[in-house]
Parts: C-alpha cells; structure tokens; sequence
C-alpha cells in the first residue's frame, strides 16, 4: 500500500491532533507547521476528516480542529479510508482486472491474505498507540 500526499497529509495532522491537550482546537496553520505539511492543502484533507466524523470543526476567530472522539478510538485505517476511501484491492494483480470472474488467478489467495493481514494491523493500530516523533515524519 502507497498513500497519497493526501493520506500521507492525513495521517499526519490526526497525530498533531491526537498529541493536543485533550478538547484543545488546533488551527490548519498550526497542524501544518507542527507536522511539516503545505497550509494550501490542509483544508481540504481536513474536510474529509470531518465528514468521516473523525474530527470536529469549530469556526470563528478561536476556531480550529479537535478529534472527535478519543485517540484510542480511532485507528489509521480509519484515517487512511476517511481520504483514500475503501483500501481493499479489487483488481487482480496479475490480470488487471477483477479476480474470480472466470476463477482465481495462481497468486489469489496469496495477495488477497496480505492484504487482509495488512489491513488488521492497520485497524488495530489506534492513534493513542503510535510513538510521538519530532515532526510527525
């Protein structure tokens, strides 16, 4: 799996806004400069996050972003499918095409048993589990 500047973006800001003192809103500008992302970028991604209901928006002049709910609560796949959408492949890695039209291709079960073990780790990694790192990189 390769994310996108996107998801990459994502990823980052949910870490800024999991390390916040609990209820605190951070501002885009401040995600950005705490997680080394562009501010040009950051709304848009941070719109996904809200209407994933992983964040809440709040406007105004003290606005900013907060989790929506607890760090513990939210895992990176949850992030990662807030912007990417479903991370399941649906194409055959060898055919190009869907797998199982006419049969399973020789590497099927192979492929699909990674993509399951990888999508697991990722659902059980929660944003309060993962090592704090000078600039989220």
């Amino acid at each position: 799996m390769e994310l996108t500047k996107r998801g990459d973006y994502a990823v980052r800001a949910m870490l800024a806004l999991a390390r916040a003192p609990a209820g605190k809103l951070l501002s885009v500008r401040r995600i950005a400069e705490e997680m080394g992302i562009p501010v040009r970028f950051l709304p848009q991604v941070m719109g996904d996050l809200v209407a994933a209901g992983l964040v809440e928006a709040t406007t105004g002049r003290a606005g900013g972003y907060r989790l929506a709910r607890s760090a513990e609560a939210i895992s990176l796949l949850d992030v990662v499918e807030a912007v990417e959408g479903d991370s399941r492949r649906r194409t055959c890695v060898l055919r190009g095409g869907p797998c199982g039209f006419d049969g399973h291709c020789d590497v099927h079960d192979i492929f699909f048993a990674a993509q399951d073990a990888m999508l697991n780790m990722l659902g059980a990694a929660h944003l309060a589990d993962l090592p704090m790192r000078r600039g989220g990189q």
